[in-house]
């Protein structure tokens, strides 16, 4: 009997304001991650996770993709909607990813609240759980969910990175 393939993805990397972005897309062109350099150990783990193991190749993400990343950076927050993207995860995971598709940029949601829109008002941890668990950075919005009371809180490329792109969104935040 032999062992599954590892599945195999291109490794991009793209320059912006706030560091180098990892791309990982699958053979179709469709994002399957995204985070930081400085966090790649996080980012093979969530990949990992996600479709067990994975062979990642130096190659260009498609053109599509970069262009709609570099356009969001420039400016154009609704450009994001435009990438092609897939996640395996939970039945929940999906679930939550989906909904942080739905919070429009330059706004913020709290966890509980989203849980809420899930109709699990009891499961806020599950929701931030999955959250954390979000493989897509930016594109699938999870730095959009911030504390009950307004604060900035988890974000697995870090709060800097966090704070930047919602600012960059048009969220007023207390400094």
């Amino acid at each position: 009997m032999s062992a599954k393939r590892p599945e195999t993805f291109l490794l991009d990397r793209l320059a912006t304001p706030i560091g180098i972005a990892l791309l990982v897309t699958d053979t179709k062109g469709a994002l399957r991650a995204l985070d930081w350099e400085d966090y790649e150990p996080r980012m093979r783990q969530l990949l990992r996770l996600q479709v067990g193991a994975a062979a990642l190749v130096d190659g260009r993400a498609p053109e599509n993709v970069r262009a709609a990343l570099t356009a969001y950076f420039a400016g154009d927050l609704d450009c994001l909607q435009s990438i092609p993207w897939r996640v395996a995860g939970t039945p929940f995971q999906r679930n939550v990813w989906t909904a942080l598709r739905t919070i429009p940029a330059g706004s913020t949601l709290s966890y509980g609240a989203l849980a809420t829109r899930l109709d699990v008002p009891k499961a806020v941890r599950a929701v931030g759980h999955a959250n954390g668990a979000n493989p897509i950075s930016v594109v699938v919005p999870c730095h959009r969910l911030i504390g009950a009371n307004g604060t900035l809180v988890k974000y697995g490329g870090g709060l800097e990175r966090k704070r930047w792109l919602l600012e960059h969104e048009g969220v007023v935040l207390d400094k």
